[in-house]
Formats: C-alpha cells, structure tokens, sequence
C-alpha cells in the first residue's frame, strides 16, 4: 500500500503572510531579556566575588555586601556574621531564580510565540519544553514568580528589624495574592484541559 501524501499547503495571501511574519518583531525583545541575563550573571558574580573577599577579612568586601543587602544595625559590623552571609546567599538564589524565570520566558517563548526551535531530540532539551503551550507557560511562570516572591519574603522576614509593620504587612499579602493567582491559573488551565480531552 502506498502512503498517502500529505495535503499541499496552500500559499497565504499578502496581508495574512504579513501579520504571521510580524511575530518576529518580538525577536529583539527575546534577544533583548538574553542582554537582561547576561547582566544578571555579571552581578552574580560580583556579589559572589565580595562574599569570598569578605569571608578571606576584606573589610571593604563586608560593607559592600551591607550596602547591597540593605542590613542595618546599631553596631558596626566588622566581619560576616550569619545574617549576613544568609541575606547575601539568599539574594545569589533570588538572581539564580530570576534568571530561571528569564529562561522559560525566553526558550518557552520564543519556541510558543515566534518560531519552532528543532529541539526534539537534543540531549539538552528542558523536558518541560516537549509539552510547552501558551497555558503551560502561564502555569511555570507563575510557580516561577511565587518562588521568587518566597524567597523576598524569607529576606524581609530575616532583616525585619529594618522595615516597618506596614511593609511586612503588605510583603505578606502581596505573596498570597500571588499564590492565590498561581492556583486560579492553574485550576483554569486544568478546566481548559478537560474541555478539549472530552471534545477528543
């Protein structure tokens, strides 16, 4: 038996080809987070290079991490201690975690919104990027910024004594509100997801 050939597509007319190739306006915004992360892992290093000189005694490394991280004290501080070194290791895993955040919008986007990317079956491909659509995005993306906004918290929580009640207060509600929104995106793309299995 002989296969059956597969339908020619037919060509798109001018203006429909003209709006499907204005997807790629958004090539320079991708291209533009990927500058995005490359100051991030500058930064990264910077900060991780002052721990290092701090933790070897360097005095000027130590007030810049003070400076960075925002702690204040009524006594001088002379050498790490373990807030210190627990606000500026959280502040390294916040930028690891931006910038996790930046790849998914960038892979995931640029494979959902701009152009296939041929990455079935490389041996670096992200596993969540085989199944990866507009709805799964959204879900990542918001378990992404929930983490992010945890490890906020945690930092604010540890330095407390430098922020009022108020901001606190409202730190605290503003990550429920996210929590809250991760949980409707996710019940919403479950209730999507029903739909179309039973329409199958």
């Amino acid at each position: 038996m002989t296969e059956p050939i597969a339908p020619k597509a037919s060509p798109l007319r001018p203006l429909p080809k003209l709006i499907f190739a204005s997807r790629w306006l958004q090539l320079p915004l991708y291209l533009g987070l990927i500058a995005a992360q490359a100051v991030y892992v500058v930064h990264f290093l910077v900060e991780l290079m002052h721990l290092i000189e701090a933790a070897f005694g360097s005095q000027t490394a130590v007030q810049a991490l003070i400076s960075s991280i925002g702690y204040k004290t009524t006594t001088p501080i002379t050498a790490l201690n373990e807030t210190v070194i627990m606000l500026v290791v959280l502040a390294l895993i916040d930028v690891v975690m931006i910038s996790n955040l930046l790849i998914m919008v960038i892979v995931g986007g640029y494979e959902t919104f701009v152009s296939r990317m041929d990455l079935e079956g490389h041996p670096d491909q992200p596993e969540w990027l085989s199944h990866v659509n507009a709805s799964v995005l959204k879900v990542k993306l918001a378990t992404a910024i929930i983490g992010i906004s945890s490890i906020h918290l945690l930092k604010t929580f540890i330095n407390a004594d430098n922020y009022s009640d108020r901001v606190l207060i409202a730190q605290t509600v503003i990550h429920i509100a996210f929590l809250l929104s991760a949980l409707a995106i996710a019940y919403t793309d479950k209730i999507m997801s029903g739909i179309a299995a039973q329409k199958h």
